[in-house]
């Protein structure tokens, strides 16, 4: 796996350290970010739509990151894009 640093909180300062990497040998985000409350966890666990059954599965998680990392998540999905197109 090879990560490229993306971006952290701005806030990080404060304790709190969600990050993005994007992973350029399998054109994926890498997402670091706080646990969901079990409410939270919950609430997504219980939602379906046509094409997404109820539930999450073993291998996945929801992770949680503030709206102010939305530049880092642009650039992620830029970079991962770009490097798609290669």
């Amino acid at each position: 796996m090879t990560l490229r640093f993306i971006g952290i909180d701005p806030n990080t300062g404060t304790g709190e350290s969600p990050t993005v990497w994007v992973d350029d040998s399998k054109n994926e985000l890498v997402i670091q970010g706080w646990k969901p409350s079990p409410d939270l966890e919950a609430e997504c666990a219980a939602f379906e739509a046509p094409g997404h059954a109820a539930g999450i599965p073993d291998h996945e998680a929801v992770v949680r990151i503030p709206a102010r990392m939305v530049p880092a998540l642009r650039e992620a999905c830029d970079a991962a894009e770009r490097a798609e197109l290669r």
